[in-house]
């Protein structure tokens, strides 16, 4: 297989096992003002204490990956989403010290509650609107980005970023379904259910206004012999969001946030076929920000190596903190 095509996979692979992973850790965030101060919040974050941190090696891979595998990409999407990608860094920072401090300054443990929603919140939001701004399409010259500082600032961006903000709820809340018992799990539901339907709608109107966006984008979905290929996705979508929609309503545990997780990847998959085969639409392909073939072989060896390591420690740890956290959780 053509080895630029086999980093296009694995640069996907860790961008969706991100998103998944630190996408219901993120989620919880969003929703931490919704629940009850005290045991609520506190049953909350003790369900992500053990795996939160971990959740983010996945998009040091999915960052790295991209510089090394295409460079040029690289060179073009971050002077292109600068303020952005400062305002995701800034919000996981915000995130990651109001995680620790809430539980050793009691005495500010609003103000630390506060930090970890607005991180929460700010670093989905960015990650959304990145997404939005690399789909909307990207202004090049010869191999440098040539939009102005506002370019990301679009409708359509603030679209997939509401998008974003509202899925990651969606993964928080069915998690949290799954992870706990009690209240809280009921408040979980409650919550899971209005944030489906929230997805449901804006993964819907994300995927009309593509159509719309580019009319090579409408082409991937709406004209022949390509409309025959990808007519399963939507088709599988539709089902699985109506099966996820039943497994909350019926009161299942675990179900609705594998179903959850398969909607993301079914929703990435599309928004695959769609950009495919350009890394920065609409005019540097994968092949064209690759690089060197002799480079590519020698990174993959390392990720051959490091990757597995990877996997395997993050079974484990979901392995160990496997079941129901306990009222005590892990501080």
């Amino acid at each position: 297989m053509d080895l630029t095509v086999v980093w296009a996979f694995i640069i996907a692979f860790a961008v969706f096992a991100y998103v998944v992973m630190d996408g219901f850790d993120l989620g919880i965030g969003i929703l931490f003002p919704t629940f009850r101060v005290g045991q609520g919040r506190n049953r909350a974050m003790n369900s992500i204490a053990p795996v939160w941190d971990g959740n983010e090696t996945w998009l040091v891979l999915g960052g790295g990956g991209l510089f090394a595998a295409f460079p040029l990409a690289y060179a073009v999407i971050l002077p292109a989403t600068y303020p952005l990608v400062i305002a995701m860094l800034l919000g996981l920072v915000f995130r990651g010290v109001a995680f620790e401090y809430r539980w050793r300054d009691a005495a500010h443990q609003n103000f630390w509650d506060n930090a970890f929603f607005g991180g929460s919140l700010v670093a989905a939001m960015s990650q959304g609107m990145i997404l939005g701004a690399l789909l909307q399409g990207i202004d090049v010259e010869g191999r440098a980005y040539a939009g102005s500082w506002w370019d990301w600032l679009t409708p359509y961006t603030l679209l997939t970023g509401v998008g974003t903000v509202a899925g990651y709820a969606l993964l928080g809340s069915t998690w949290l379904i799954w992870k706990l018992d009690g209240g809280v799990q009921r408040h979980a539901r409650y919550v899971a259910k209005r944030a489906a339907l929230a997805t449901i709608a804006l993964m819907g109107a994300v995927s009309l206004y593509n159509i719309t966006l580019n009319a090579e984008y409408a082409s991937h979905w709406l004209t022949a012999p390509e409309i025959y290929y990808v007519a399963p996705v939507p088709i599988i979508t539709a089902i699985i969001a109506l099966s996820m929609l039943r497994a909350i309503a019926k009161d299942r545990t675990s179900k609705p946030f594998w179903l959850s997780i398969a909607l993301f990847f079914l929703g990435m998959s599309g928004l695959g076929v769609t950009i495919w085969p350009n890394v920065v639409p609409p005019a540097i392909s994968i092949w064209d920000a690759a690089a060197p073939e002799r480079s590519q072989i020698f990174m993959l060896v390392g990720v051959a190596i490091t990757m597995p390591l990877i996997i395997a420690y993050t079974v484990w740890a979901y392995w160990v903190f496997r079941g129901k956290v306990a009222d005590e959780g892990y501080h």
